[in-house]
This record gives structure tokens, sequence and C-alpha cells, in this order.
């Protein structure tokens, strides 16, 4: 069960003077805090990607010291963001 949340009149306004744009960021970053906080489960995906492109991103995220496919989690999680 979650907890109940409850606004302050003053935080209400605010809220009022918020452009659609900035509600939309704000959505989506609860969204996003929602589910970090949320374990999901992985699924497994199949991609064409060109050779040399999937050789070099091997390599460069070897030299950084990370699994390419966590590189590549992490590429999107940080698309995500914005």
């Amino acid at each position: 069960m979650r907890p109940v949340q409850y606004f302050s009149d003053e935080y209400l306004e605010k809220c009022k003077e918020m452009t659609p744009v900035q509600i939309i960021q704000f959505l989506d970053d609860f969204r996003n805090l929602q589910y970090s906080v949320q374990t999901s489960k992985s699924r497994l995906i199949s991609m064409k990607i060109p050779e040399h492109l999937l050789n070099t991103f091997k390599t460069k995220s070897k030299l950084k010291g990370i699994p390419y496919q966590t590189q590549i989690k992490l590429l999107m999680e940080e698309w995500l963001k914005y």
C-alpha cells in the first residue's frame, strides 16, 4: 500500500504556474524515479548492428572497463532522462 501524499496550498499554487513542458518534465522525472526504485525483469532482445560499429563499441567499452552490454543500458537510461 502506498502512502497518501499531501500538498500544501503554497505548493499547489506553484504548480498552477508550471508550463506544459515543466509538467511533462516533472511527470517524466517522477516515472523514472518510480521505475528506478522498482526492480524490473530484464528482457532479452536481438538487434542487427553493423559489425564494425559493434567491434568499435566493444573495444571502447573494454578500454573504459565497462562490459559493452552494460554500457548500452547506461546509454539508454541516459537518453531517457532528456
